[in-house]
């Protein structure tokens, strides 16, 4: 029989100040791009080492105009391939392949499930082009040996980071390592809008470039309706010639001040959020060591943060049908921990690879993951570790 308690793996409980910002937009009867997108834009980056902020519609569409960018600037070809981990939200890879490239898989680390460096190398060929690492449920993947192999054979990176906002990396947060950095504010993360994606980068060329492919491929003259606001005749002159031109293959990706309020709002409790988070993840650690014959958890290196978007758990015991059951049984929400090779639709498209990843294979069969979102409460933690044990006495 299931619980009348429910714990999800993510909870949202807007505030009066959330509200407030909301209708403070709402009396300002201005919802397209403006100046709350643009404070939340510039709040986001500099919480994040960057020097620009690009606020979209998803952290899909984020990954999506960061690769169609590079391929741009860089002149890739259709069919040049991208290394992405075998251990990811599907998203990560999906949107290589809509910009028409390859993805590549590379098999993660037994302890982090983070992108393996050891293993990139032998991945790389004449057609690579770039490397997505993704910072998995709050860890930052281990960026300097990225890095150094992305120098040696002249590839770019982007960072998807839409699971681990704040997080930092030997002192430097995430997102800030490589051309482009993704994030996502999707239900569920640090930061929720509803919907929406956030781009980073200290690279004032690739700022414009996403800024326009996001808005259909336009001239960057004209993205926001403040941009023909000028008393200068000949601005205006110009930007009325090149209002309704278009650049380059684009989307619509935009999102409204509404989400941005929303953004701005939370970032001003960022510290409580994260500082949760890590409270919750040392309980259930301190809780369920005992239980460490049966259970692995994702480990934490000292030289960065783990900011606990999710709490990854692997059974040791073989397939974890049994254990999720229970725990879903007794109101714990539960997900697979990000299989992604395993799925329906890349078996049809690249066959069956996943025993080339004995990592990921392991993960995909005996992952997955609980809440730890700042809304648990000490009791709802009492509460799991509880139901973990009683599931391994019986």
């Amino acid at each position: 029989m299931k619980e009348d308690r429910y714990i999800g793996v993510g909870d949202l409980k807007l505030t009066k100040e959330d509200k407030a910002m909301v209708n403070k937009v709402l009396d300002s009867n201005r919802l397209s791009y403006g100046p709350v997108s643009k404070e939340f834009e510039h709040e986001f980056a500099h919480l994040h080492d960057s020097k620009f902020g690009i606020f979209t519609n998803s952290g899909t569409s984020s990954l999506q105009i960061a690769l169609a960018a590079l391929k741009e600037r860089y002149g890739w070809a259709d069919g040049d391939e991208v290394i992405v981990p075998a251990v990811t939200f599907i998203a990560t890879s999906n949107i290589v392949i809509h910009n028409n490239m390859r993805p590549v898989f590379v098999d993660v680390e037994e302890t982090t499930f983070n992108i393996d460096p050891k293993k990139i190398e032998k991945a790389i060929t004449p057609r690579t082009r770039a490397i997505i690492p993704v910072h998995l449920l709050g860890l930052p993947a281990d960026m300097d040996p990225i890095m150094a192999i992305a120098k040696k054979h002249d590839l770019r990176i982007i960072e998807d980071s839409a699971e681990t906002m704040f997080a930092k990396y030997k002192g430097r947060t995430v997102g800030s390592f490589g051309d482009i950095g993704c994030f996502s504010t999707y239900i569920a993360h640090y930061i929720v809008t509803g919907v929406g994606g956030i781009n980073t980068t200290s690279d004032k060329e690739l700022a414009v470039m996403l800024r326009s492919i996001m808005n259909h491929g336009r001239d960057s003259i004209y993205i926001s309706i403040d941009d023909d606001s000028t008393n200068d005749v000949n601005k205006l002159k110009e930007v009325i010639g090149k209002r309704f031109r278009f650049v380059t293959l684009g989307h619509s990706f935009r999102v409204t001040e509404l989400e941005a309020a929303l953004g701005l709002s939370q970032l001003k409790r960022k510290d409580h959020i994260v500082a949760r988070r890590k409270e919750i993840a040392a309980r259930y650690l301190k809780g369920l060591s005992d239980l460490k014959e049966y259970l692995q958890f994702q480990y934490t290196p000292p030289d960065r943060d783990n900011v606990y978007m999710l709490f990854g758990i692997v059974s040791k015991t073989g397939k974890k049908e049994d254990l999720v059951n229970f725990l879903e049984q007794n109101g714990i929400e539960t997900r697979d921990l990000l299989p992604l090779l395993n799925q329906p639709v890349y078996i049809k498209r690249f066959g069956n690879i996943e025993g080339k990843y004995p990592v990921a294979k392991r993960l995909d069969e005996s992952g997955f993951y609980i809440g730890c979102h700042q809304y648990i409460t000490d009791d709802d933690i009492e509460y799991i570790v509880g139901k973990f044990h009683e599931f391994f006495r019986s």
